[in-house]
């Protein structure tokens, strides 16, 4: 408790600071947060992409049968399910009541970054080389290969899967503590990020022509992770303010590194320490859910696609507007955390609607401050969605406790 304190603190603190040196714009100041930053978000790439491989292999060859797998699965996937669809329809809800269209004017000097197509986005996911995945940080392959790998250890001789659990569960354990050493400088990471964030944005007149779409945005995030997840903690009996007490740390972190996968290894560390969350279920949860349960994204893409559309003279009839919803929950949940992969859904859905994409020109410069609170929501429907994946599990009796697996196998 005292260590949760002492956290909590020194993280209130950096807040403070970066909030302080960002505000000045100090040279030095903000020559250090971009170096820190730097090393920072390096270190949490290098062993985000490990992580999703190891846990997610090593939890499945843990399980005891396919019945424990087949459970988590089939829950994991309907609360994700759930949740992104509730996100696109609030997204819709916000887009009609604020209606952001005002008619903008474009900036010329605006350089797009160039746009995949879905489909090549799509075919990318899919590796074609074991060592490629790991060198382009390709979290859906890495996912693909560990869940293959840890189903056909799975169906292996006890002998040799008990061998095997043992060598990826060893080298998943030394990871982490890999990882517990970077999460004692996160207050560091955080005065970094804060800093940067602020001499960035408060500045920024470019945010002041879409503060409507900002403001359809943000909005329709803010009420999905402050009064829909919440409401859907409480319904399943899992206690709102105790999950966010346990994940606060996390969610800062995807917020300031805009990355659910860069934030893993400390989501897993207090759902486990902090929340009490089985291992098996936060080991398969976590990852898998970083991977396809993506909230904010969904909103992003069916706010960005109307408006832009808009903004070019297409409108929407209502049917189409809610084919949107199953089309932005679609590919919300094919994103799988490719850096600002929402921007270029969008764009790539634009594109293929025959669509002019000038208009995501004004979006990009402030898509960065999206793109954190999108981050943010993601990791927080994460846990919560594991939260409730946990409570059932264990209601269930399929899957035991920590404490009551340490009890059985001393038996």
């Amino acid at each position: 408790m005292k260590n949760q304190l002492r956290s909590t603190a020194y993280i209130t603190i950096a807040l403070a600071v970066g909030v302080l040196t960002g505000l000045l714009r100090v040279p030095f100041f903000i020559l250090s947060a971009s170096f820190v930053s730097e090393i920072f978000l390096g270190a949490l790439k290098l062993i985000s992409i490990p992580i999703i491989f190891l846990s997610i292999i090593a939890t499945i060859t843990g399980f005891d049968s396919l019945k424990e797998m087949k459970f988590l699965g089939r829950k994991v996937l309907k609360y994700t399910l759930l949740t992104t669809v509730i996100a696109a329809v609030i997204a819709l809800i916000f887009y009609v009541t604020v209606q952001p269209s005002t008619g903008l004017t474009l900036d010329p000097t605006i350089v797009l970054p160039i746009q995949p197509s879905f489909l090549a986005t799509l075919l990318q996911m899919f590796p074609t080389n074991f060592i490629e995945v790991f060198l382009e940080n390709n979290v859906f392959g890495a996912a693909l290969i560990s869940a293959m790998m840890g189903f056909a250890v799975l169906s292996l001789p006890d002998k040799q899967r008990v061998h095997l659990h043992t060598l990826f569960s060893s080298l998943f354990q030394a990871l982490l503590k890999i990882t517990s050493v970077i999460i004692r400088f996160i207050p560091i990471g955080i005065w970094a990020f804060t800093t940067l964030f602020l001499q960035k944005f408060v500045y920024d007149s470019s945010v002041k022509p879409l503060i409507f779409y900002i403001i359809c945005v943000v909005g329709a995030n803010l009420v999905q992770g402050i009064i829909v997840l919440p409401i859907l903690l409480k319904i399943k009996g899992v206690s709102p303010l105790k999950t966010l007490k346990m994940s606060y740390p996390a969610l800062l972190t995807a917020f300031f590194s805009k990355s659910s996968s860069a934030a893993l290894p400390l989501t897993i560390e207090r759902s486990i320490n902090q929340g009490k969350i089985s291992k098996k279920v936060a080991n398969f949860s976590l990852p898998l859910c970083s991977v396809i349960n993506m909230n904010g994204c969904a909103a992003f893409i069916l706010i960005t696609v109307l408006f832009v559309s808009a903004e070019c003279g297409l409108f929407f009839s209502v049917p189409m507007m809610l084919f949107w919803v199953l089309l932005s929950t679609l590919a919300a949940i094919g994103n799988a955390s490719v850096p600002m992969g929402c921007y270029f859904l969008a764009s790539a859905f634009l594109v293929g609607m025959g669509v002019p994409i000038e208009t995501m020109g004004l979006i990009l410069p402030i898509y960065a401050f999206i793109d954190m609170i999108e981050t943010a929501l993601n990791v927080w429907s994460d846990i919560s969605v594991t939260s409730i994946v946990n409570k059932e599990a264990q209601e269930s009796e399929l899957i035991l406790s920590d404490e009551a697996e340490v009890i059985k196998t001393a038996k």
